[in-house]
């Protein structure tokens, strides 16, 4: 099973495998004959394959393992990170950046400084 993707195919095929046994059932020579009894064993087996599949895949769900409780507090948890993270990026775009010929003055004096000979006495 992979992970990540949800097979929304499989939950969808479900109600029509149960509609083909209910119409298997519900024919008038009903499971008297071997060949409408091979037909139900058919569409039962891939209706029960069907489910467990279903029931493997929805109990192995990443997440899953937590209780309702649980998972409200994982989701609180994150929420207060997510506005602790909004506030810091609302503080950084508040600041004064130094415009960039700004620093172009600072390096063009940090150069003419490091150019210029020492005073020895």
């Amino acid at each position: 099973m992979s992970s990540g993707v949800f097979p929304i195919s499989l939950y969808e095929e479900l109600l029509p495998k149960l509609v083909a046994i209910l119409e298997l059932t519900q024919q008038p020579e009903g499971t008297a004959n071997p060949q409408a009894k091979q037909k139900l064993l058919q569409a039962t087996n891939a209706f029960k394959n069907a489910i467990a599949q279903a029931k493997d895949f929805a109990v192995n769900l990443p997440g899953g393992e937590l209780t309702i409780a649980e998972q409200d507090a994982v989701i609180k948890m994150l929420e207060t990170l997510k506005e602790r993270k909004r506030a810091q990026l609302a503080e950084f775009a508040s600041r004064n950046v130094m415009s960039s010929s700004m620093a172009d003055d600072i390096k063009m004096e940090i150069d003419s400084m490091a150019s210029t000979p020492a005073n020895r006495d």
